[in-house]
């Protein structure tokens, strides 16, 4: 089966061109080396998918015949991700919340008219 069927049918990837583009991209390695969309996946190979800044890595078990249930993903496959690569992820969003909160942008008309009218008054 190919690499980029696999990852989709064990649901890593929403839809097949999707992980055609990460294949392409060189976010997609097996055995350690970065590979075409159209590899073969076998039993027994180590699959390492980076995927929202998180390295997964993957034993394949078996091969699904087409996409399966989100319950039945663990019987083709054996997730080996480490802890720490999801921790890492968690202390990235505290950090980008620290600096600024989502969803305050640039300031509307009405807040920079605010903001002037503020400035004009304590001056």
């Amino acid at each position: 089966m190919r690499i980029d069927k696999y990852l989709w049918c064990t649901r890593y990837f929403k839809t097949r061109n999707i992980a055609t583009n990460a294949c392409k991209k060189g976010q997609v390695k097996i055995n350690g080396s970065a590979v075409k969309p159209s590899r073969e996946v076998y039993p027994m190979d180590n699959i390492v998918v980076r995927k929202n800044q998180i390295d997964y890595q993957l034993q394949v078990l078996d091969l699904p015949e087409s996409r399966v249930g989100a319950k039945l993903v663990n019987i083709y496959r054996k997730d080996t991700t480490p802890q720490e690569a999801f921790e890492h992820n968690e202390l990235l969003q505290y950090a980008k919340d620290h600096y600024r909160k989502k969803g305050l942008g640039r300031p509307t008309k009405k807040d920079r008219r605010d903001i002037d009218d503020y400035l004009d008054e304590s001056e």
